[in-house]
């Protein structure tokens, strides 16, 4: 028997009683944005709702208090500076997070 551990991070502002968080989600779709230079066609790729991006994108600004993208129209949008930063920054902790439930993970197998 092999035990898998996995944890989704997710960030959340305790001095904002805002909803959301930036979490899996938010990196996925910001991720889109780096690629397709679109949120809308980010949405799209991800089987998401454009509405329903906009709203997750507005939620985790408002949890970090800063903006995570730059829209430009129908030129459609990039990742702001800190946009880039908080991408790299939440996979970094998302890979020392995976790290370390992939060492301890065993500790389970043999009780």
């Amino acid at each position: 028997m092999a035990i898998v551990a996995t944890a989704r991070l997710k960030f959340k502002n305790s001095d904002v009683e805002a909803p959301g968080a930036f979490g899996y989600g938010i990196a996925l779709l910001l991720a889109g944005v780096e690629e397709e230079h679109s949120l809308n066609r980010a949405a799209k790729r991800m089987g998401m709702a454009y509405s329903k991006a906009w709203r997750i994108v507005r939620e985790a600004e408002a949890q970090l208090g800063y903006d995570l993208l730059a829209r430009d129209g129908a030129r459609g949008s990039t990742l702001t500076d800190k946009g880039k930063r908080a991408l790299e920054v939440f996979w970094s902790i998302q890979r020392d997070v995976d790290a370390i439930l992939a060492q301890r993970a065993h500790e389970l197998e043999d009780l």
